[in-house]
């Protein structure tokens, strides 16, 4: 297989026990737009509570419909890193999934694993070895955002921008009370009424993969995750 260069990318941090971590990306620029069945809105990643399996999910198409697919022009790709500890060396291990026509998925462990077929039942399928697993479909946005809030700060801080000191990682300061205004509005809809989950309603295509832990962890235990999108052949 061969990566191409990345349509969209998302990232999230380290893994080294049955936690979850998450990232997320919504209502984007019109290019990502138009490439809707490429454009990421969520990465998600833990481990099982014994810690032998990974759990992985990257969400796309923001405001999927009941006809919407996963594009066969597109690879679907996580990144997994694995190393001894925080700040070593690394090694990456690439799942990559592609689709046919059909919507018959194809997904790559490395080297290591294989799995093919129609994963779009609840079960999903799994490879011969049993060491992975895979599901493709359309599922309820699991994001939940006060959109509009969101975007008032926002506008409330580029406003104020000329007039802020901004710290070594280019973090502005701000005053107790300029801070409390900021959350309000991040928690608040239009004109101060109740926020409200934006996304509520809206569905996305989950790709979810499950795989065994020694598929990835070459390099040790602990591990990075993220994914990109990129045009396939």
């Amino acid at each position: 297989m061969h990566i191409k260069l990345p349509l969209f990318t998302l990232a999230l941090g380290l893994l080294a026990a049955p936690q979850i971590g998450s990232a997320a990306d919504h209502i984007d620029s019109p290019a990502a737009v138009a490439e809707s069945a490429a454009d990421v809105t969520d990465l998600y990643a833990w481990m099982t509570p014994d810690a032998s399996k990974l759990n992985l999910i990257l969400d796309v198409n923001p405001f999927a419909g009941a006809q919407s697919q996963f594009s066969d022009a597109v690879q679907y790709v996580f990144h997994v890193n694995s190393s001894a500890g925080y700040g070593m060396a690394q090694r990456e291990t690439l799942i990559i999934c592609e689709f046919d026509a059909a919507s018959q998925i194809a997904c790559w462990v490395g080297n290591s694993d294989y799995v093919q077929g129609d994963a779009s039942a609840v079960a999903g399928i799994t490879s011969a070895s049993g060491k992975v697993r895979a599901f493709a479909g359309l599922r309820d946005d699991p994001f939940f955002m006060e959109f509009n809030g969101f975007t008032t700060a926002v506008s409330t801080v580029i406003g104020a921008a000329p007039s802020l000191v901004f710290d070594a990682e280019g973090c502005p300061n701000v005053d107790v009370a300029t801070s409390g205004v900021l959350v309000g509005q991040l928690q608040a809809g239009v004109n101060g009424a109740a926020a409200s989950n934006t996304f509520a309603g809206s569905d996305v295509l989950s790709l979810v993969i499950q795989i065994d832990k020694d598929l990835v962890d070459g390099n040790g235990p602990v591990l990075a995750v993220w994914a990109s999108t990129h045009r396939a052949n």
